[in-house]
């Protein structure tokens, strides 16, 4: 196998630049040195990186939400309402579906029906039909750092776009955007693709201009154990940095058991500085964010919020650097502003009531983050070693071979063997672990914490269990308890 893990080349960088502005006719409108010096004219207050620096320094949780829509004032609209009435400290520019398969043609049908019909018809903002002049217009009508969110196995033109726009972050990669996204995309094409994204926010860095990247944590965001979602974290982290990024935030997706999630953020970024340090990345900025339940909600408004307000607890006692918010609209489909602005409220309240508290260093919290340290170390250690210390070929043989394995994920290059579900406390354990380059101490581990659950259930812990926990949350429970009698 070819070896990925290593500095793109400038020449090969701009063979494959050409041929990726070629895509679309807004590729035209890219002009990396005048973005530069765009760039550099944007205060310091609507800069991503420069803005997460400083909630890390002042121990401050930011909240940032989920938003986009296809026309561009009215895109503007909503984000100035979330800004000003939901409080947001940071933007977000959620791309629509069809950008995210590269179909801008379809793309550019759905902005010409949605101004006939005066509302939009694309799930989010087709920034690259746009292009840079119209992205600008979106970051310079706003006083928050924006960030670019959208699930694009191949971003390469989007990145180009929306950066050159003015984008100081930039979400996702060649694994978190394409394993539990798609089920086609051939792993290395997208790992490839996505380190040109990576490239260029390198080539940006070593002209002064620092862009955030993203990779997304919560994966499927079904019953992903801590290991999995650090896992592919870390290995994107390196891919990244490889490349010139300097700064970088890990994300998690919320399990629901409080101790664990707890420890699998303070874990996050110990893992992740441990590694670049190990890769001889020693200069780059490590970030964490914490995503609000990404499972089923509850249809009812009111349990919607419980359900909000616990993820922004487990936020704001694990310390991220910020919070992604879920919406009470969650189970209904895609959020009003109002709606969107209400979760955002809700979530504000228990962040700055919980500001100054902290989770003890319980003997609980310490032997969950232990586990999870050895989990990450065993799959990242098999990562290496398979790909002889290049983290790209790795990844790849990684996935092949089951040594790194994501639940539920749609992928036909993902073994999709791991079985996870709940303990009796409510914490992610496996109940198969597929391919996993686990020892027996590991295994014995999470076979002793299921085994009690099915004592206390009279059931043996099997397939049943799992879905039970997949739908509990959007029934009131967080384990998926058999019901009884007249529950």
């Amino acid at each position: 196998m070819k070896k990925y893990s290593k500095l793109i080349t400038m020449d090969s960088f701009f063979e494959t630049r050409n041929q990726v502005l070629g895509q679309w006719s807004t590729g035209a409108q890219v002009d990396f040195e005048k973005s530069v010096e765009y760039h550099h004219k944007i205060p310091d207050n609507k800069n991503f990186s420069k803005v997460l620096v400083e909630a890390d320094k002042e121990n401050n949780t930011l909240i940032q939400p989920r938003a986009g829509v296809a026309l561009l004032d009215e895109h503007i609209e909503l984000l100035k309402y979330l800004e000003s009435k939901g409080e947001a400290d940071l933007l977000p520019t959620t791309i629509d579906s069809y950008t995210r398969h590269n179909r801008y043609e379809e793309a550019q049908a759905g902005i010409v029906e949605s101004r006939k019909e005066k509302r939009s018809l694309l799930n989010g903002f087709p920034a690259v039909n746009h292009g840079v002049e119209a992205c600008r217009k979106v970051c310079e009508s706003v006083n928050r750092p924006i960030q670019v969110r959208h699930g694009t196995p191949d971003a390469r033109l989007l990145a180009e776009i929306t950066i050159a726009g003015g984008f100081t972050s930039f979400e996702g990669g060649g694994i978190s955007y394409n394993i539990p996204y798609s089920k086609k995309n051939l792993l290395e094409k997208t790992i490839h693709d996505w380190q040109y994204v990576d490239r260029l926010v390198g080539l940006y860095a070593e002209n002064g201009v620092h862009i955030n990247r993203e990779p997304f944590g919560p994966l499927t965001g079904t019953l992903v154990p801590p290991c999995i979602s650090h896992s592919v974290a870390i290995i994107e982290s390196i891919l990244a940095a490889e490349q010139g990024v300097k700064n970088i935030t890990v994300g998690y997706g919320q399990g629901g058991n409080l101790t664990q999630d707890v420890s699998a953020m303070y874990t996050l970024r110990k893992l992740t500085e441990e590694y670049l340090h190990l890769f001889g990345f020693d200069n780059v900025e490590v970030s964490t964010v914490f995503h609000q339940w990404m499972g089923g909600f509850p249809e009812d408004e009111a349990k919607a919020f419980g359900v909000i307000s616990w993820g922004a607890t487990a936020a704001a006692l694990s310390k991220a650097t910020k919070v992604i918010v879920k919406s009470p609209h969650e189970s209904q489909g895609i959020p009003t502003k109002e709606a969107n602005a209400a979760g955002l409220l809700a979530t504000r309240q228990i962040i700055d009531m919980l500001k100054e508290q902290i989770i003890p260093a319980t003997n609980e919290v310490q032997i969950e983050m232990d586990e999870i340290c050895r989990e990450t170390r065993s799959i990242l250690k098999s990562i290496i070693e398979i790909g002889k210390g290049d983290i790209a070929a790795g990844a790849i043989r990684g996935f092949e071979a089951g040594l790194i394995d994501v639940p539920f994920a749609p992928s036909k290059f993902n073994r999709g063997k791991v079985l996870p579900l709940r303990d009796d406390d409510g914490a992610i354990r496996f109940l198969d672990f597929g391919q996993l380059p686990f020892d027996k101490d590991i295994k014995d581990f999470h076979k002793e914490k299921y085994e009690k659950r099915g004592r206390t259930e009279n059931r043996e812990p099997n397939f049943q269990m799992v879905i039970d926990d997949v739908y509990a949350i959007s029934k009131g429970r967080l384990v998926g308890r058999p019901r009884r009698g007249g529950e």
